[in-house]
This record gives C-alpha cells, sequence and structure tokens, in this order.
C-alpha cells in the first residue's frame, strides 16, 4: 500500500448517459435482429404472422 487516497473521478453527466443511451440502443438493435431472423424462420417453415 503506498498511502495515497483511492480517487475515483467522475465523468461527466453527458459522458455517462451517452454510455446509457449507447448500451439501449445496441439492446434495441439486437432484439430488432432477433425479432426479424424468428420471423424470417418462421416464414421459410410455413408459418405467417396474418
Amino acid at each position: 500500500m503506498t498511502g495515497e487516497p483511492d480517487v475515483q473521478v467522475k465523468k461527466p453527466l453527458w459522458q455517462r448517459l451517452g454510455w446509457l443511451v449507447l448500451i439501449w440502443l445496441a439492446s434495441v438493435a439486437t432484439l430488432g435482429v432477433a425479432a426479424w431472423l424468428m420471423r424470417l424462420f418462421m416464414a421459410a417453415a410455413g408459418l405467417t404472422t396474418h
């Protein structure tokens, strides 16, 4: 131990919110791709979503 205090530097609010929005967008896009692939496979199997 060096005796120096643990100083945690907080990132700016806009940067923290930016990461939150980026993670949210990535999760929404992933769910959209998963839903699209499921519809694709269902259509290939002869199932439709009329």
